[in-house]
């Protein structure tokens, strides 16, 4: 990590996918918010949702279409049960996938749980020049892709390369169509 470079608060949406959960039992929400907080960003929103195709795709574009909204994290509905669909909803907004990042949690998780990390289908993209995050359900597994991966890629003092300092550049495309 560079000291030359200053930090950066992002705006955060924390979002919890479940049918089960409220805000009094949301481990894993609790983790993210915390992790979120404890590295100096700040949450705009916390949501929690139901495994619904319509409530999570509406939900998901109301932040997306928040100004104040730089990054949403979620977590759930990324297993292979018949309610697990937030990899479905996510493909019907998401302008770039950012597949690395699904590869790279299941490699961290597999030095966890084995060959058990096939089961995840976490994954990552950009919408409307809005970064997404979609992690599992589990309160450890929300900890490993924070300490493992967000936080460092959601911090511009981390070198090569983070996620941070591309952001002004997300919506290229759209201000070169506008153009012609």
């Amino acid at each position: 990590m560079s000291t030359h470079t200053n930090f950066i608060p992002i705006n955060v949406a924390v979002v919890t996918i479940s049918d089960t959960r409220v805000l009094d039992n949301d481990k894993s929400g609790d983790v993210l918010e915390k992790r979120v907080l404890e590295s100096n960003h700040k949450i705009i929103s916390r949501e929690i949702v139901k495994d619904d195709f319509d409530k999570i795709s509406q939900l998901f574009q109301n932040l997306i279409n928040n100004k104040k909204i730089d990054v949403i994290i979620s977590t759930g509905g990324t297993g292979l049960t018949g309610r697990d669909i937030t990899p479905e909803v996510m493909k019907t907004l998401f302008d770039k996938t950012i597949d690395g990042f699904g590869e790279m949690f299941r490699w961290l998780s597999y030095s966890k749980i084995g060959t058990s990390a096939l089961q995840s289908r976490a994954l990552a993209g950009v919408s409307n020049g809005t970064y997404i995050f979609c992690l599992p359900g589990s309160p450890s597994a929300c900890r490993d892709g924070w300490d493992q991966i967000l936080i460092h890629q959601l911090d511009i003092r981390h070198k090569p390369c983070n996620f941070v300092e591309i952001m002004p550049r997300l919506l290229e495309h759209k201000l070169s169509r506008k153009k012609n």
